[in-house]
Formats: structure tokens, C-alpha cells, sequence
């Protein structure tokens, strides 16, 4: 299994006159991890069920090995389907089956593979999630962490393409939440997929994507390389990193202009951006990433279309260091191609 490329132009989707995002514009890189952040009601769940055919858009294209899921027949839909594995919020197992069966499911539905298979396919992802023992245990019987990795291992039997993961971390503790995150990071080694995750969780955007994208008003205010958004200067972002209530965001998704600054006022000088944490590397005896070597190459292509302060977070880390043969990034780029629109570096719109 390998990662493969998602390009997703001019989304747009409604339920009736409500409309959740509109125009959105972004290219998920072939096996690498990016996440998907936003205040709570963005629609970032809509956007992963948008993704994989569930819910329909009325506008816009996703294009997957050259196919758009928006405008193809419903059988090549199904096939295009099967590329995908979802992890869902709170791992939608079965409660009467046990963990064998559930994970077995799909290689039952959608394969023609023998029961001796499906044992040996299901055994490895179990072995991979760290939940081989576990098979005949029921979902009522194991925690809530256990639940997420039988999902996970789900997700995986029918080696997708493409994983999506809907909040992974939601109904965690922070030591489950860093143990999930560090069994992502191995997972995507080892399989080479491309990775979605949608969270809350600051620590996980922090430390586990190479890409990060947030949508707020409506639009997918910013996506590209994980530097991008971590050293913004927007109050949007800095408000949602520090978890600070004063700031453009409110309970209900924004707030009045004239309250946003009332509140900053009171409150006087705040302090910025945290500090970046260093991205998660995989285990002893794991794989190195292959999308490591990719995403180096392809950052210092758009170095030269990312603001001052990412190219600094960029040139600080080990990515951006030249090899041999390759130009360093902080020497003339004219001869670069610049990030096309939507694309995997250059912001699709400006937060406001």
C-alpha cells in the first residue's frame, strides 16, 4: 500500500440555506500526515464525509488517480470508496461482535479472500495496533483507547490509500492521546498512506502532521507545511493555539467585531504563538518515513512563497537542511515553480 495524491478544488457545501464552507481549495501531498483544525462547527467532519462520497457537495471537484468523486457514476464511486480507510470518532465498532469479526468485516464484505486469509490479514493489523491477544474480546469489554486501535485496525485490513481519522483523539487522556499519536506516525511509515487527521487536540497538531490546514468563516482560511500556521501572526491562530478565550473566535464560531477588540483590549498584551515542538519521529525498529525524503524536496520548492517566519521554522528544523546536490533554501529560488493555487503550500484565503 501506498499513499496517493488528493486534490480538492472550489468545495462548496450547504445543508439547505446553511452553508458550511465554501470554496475550498486544497492538495493532500501522496503519503504524508496533514490535520485539519477549527473551531468547534466548522464542519470539518463534513469535510472528511464530503471526501469520501457521504455527503455530496454542491460545488467543486476531488480528484483521485484522475477520477472526480463529485461528478463519477456510482460504481466507480464504490471502487474509489475502497481506497479510503476511516477511523471514526468513537471507532463505530459493532457491540455484538468481537474484535475478530469487527475488524474482519470489511475483507468479509467487500473481498472474496478465504477465511485462512482474512485470519492472517486481521492478525497483522492487530499485531500493528497492539491489540493481538485481543480478537475475542467484545467492545463493551475494553477502553476506550482499545476501541480506537480495533478502528484503526479496521481501517487498515483493506490496505488503503487513504486514511482518515474523525477527532482520534476525542474521549482520550493526554498519555493515550500521545501514545495514539506516536502509533499514527509508525502507522504511516509502514504503509505509506496519505493521513487526514480532523482534532481539537493542540499537542497532536503540534507534533504529528506535515501539513496543517484550518477552516474558520466558513473557508479554509490556511493550508500548507506544518510551519506555515504554527508561526502565524493571525489572532484566529494564536487565540485557538494558546486556548485563550479572548479573540475573534466565540462560542458560536466568531464573534462580533467590536466585542473581539473590547475583549483584547482588557486583557492587554498577550502572549504569541507557543513555542514549535519538534515533530514526532517514529519508534526504534520502525521504518524511516518515505514521505520524509518527499516532503523535504517539496518544502524547499515553495520556500519562497511562505512568509519570513515559516521559512525561519523551516531552515531551524532538520527538513530544510541541503544534501548533496540540492540548492539550500534560503539561497535565490527564482528558478522555483511557485505553489499553485490550492495547492500544498500557498494559503487559500487570508483569516479576517
Amino acid at each position: 500500500m501506498s499513499g496517493v495524491e488528493v486534490k480538492v478544488e472550489g468545495l462548496s457545501k450547504s445543508f439547505g440555506r446553511a452553508n458550511i464552507w465554501s470554496d475550498v481549495s486544497l492538495t493532500l501531498p501522496p503519503g504524508e500526515v496533514s490535520v485539519l483544525l477549527g473551531p468547534s462547527g466548522t464542519g470539518k467532519s463534513v469535510f472528511l464525509k464530503s471526501l469520501i462520497g457521504l455527503l455530496k457537495p454542491e460545488k467543486g471537484s476531488i480528484v483521485i488517480h484522475d477520477t472526480d468523486l463529485v461528478r463519477c457514476n456510482e460504481n466507480r464511486l464504490y471502487e474509489l470508496r475502497k481506497l479510503f480507510g476511516v477511523l471514526f470518532q468513537d471507532g463505530a465498532l459493532f457491540g455484538s461482535m468481537n474484535l475478530f469479526d469487527n475488524i474482519a468485516f470489511p475483507l468479509r464484505e467487500h473481498t472474496k479472500k478465504s477465511e485462512a486469509q482474512i485470519k492472517d490479514i486481521v492478525m497483522e493489523k492487530m499485531d500493528m495496533v497492539g491489540l493481538k491477544g485481543d480478537e475475542s474480546k467484545l467492545p463493551g469489554e475494553i477502553s476506550g483507547g482499545m476501541r480506537k486501535r480495533a478502528g484503526l485496525a479496521r481501517a487498515l485490513v483493506l490496505d488503503p490509500e487513504i486514511i482518515l481519522f474523525d477527532e482520534p483523539d476525542s474521549g482520550l487522556d493526554p498519555v493515550r492521546t500521545a501514545y495514539l499519536n506516536q502509533l499514527i506516525i509508525d502507522l504511516n511509515a509502514q504503509t505509506d498512506s496519505t493521513f487526514l487527521i480532523v482534532t481539537h487536540d493542540i499537542n497532536t497538531a503540534q507534533t504529528v502532521p506535515d501539513n496543517i490546514g484550518m477552516l474558520y468563516r466558513k473557508h479554509l482560511a490556511m493550508f500548507g507545511p506544518r510551519e506555515l500556521l504554527l508561526t502565524s501572526d493571525d489572532p484566529v491562530v494564536s487565540q485557538f493555539l494558546n486556548g485563550r478565550r479572548e479573540g475573534p473566535i466565540g462560542m458560536s464560531e466568531e464573534k462580533d467585531s467590536a466585542q473581539a477588540e473590547r475583549e483584547m483590549a482588557e486583557a492587554g498584551e498577550l502572549d504569541g504563538l507557543p513555542p514549535i515542538k519538534p515533530q514526532l519521529e517514529v519508534s526504534a525498529g520502525v521504518p524511516e518515513r518515505k514521505a520524509v525524503a518527499r516532503r523535504q524536496q517539496r518544502v524547499r520548492d515553495m520556500m519562497h512563497t511562505l512568509s519570513p517566519a515559516a521559512q525561519a521554522a523551516i531552515r531551524a528544523s532538520h527538513i530544510a537542511q541541503p544534501q548533496a546536490g540540492v540548492a539550500d533554501p534560503g539561497a535565490p529560488t527564482e528558478q522555483l515553480p511557485r505553489a499553485g493555487h490550492g495547492g500544498y503550500g500557498e494559503p487559500r484565503h487570508r483569516l479576517r
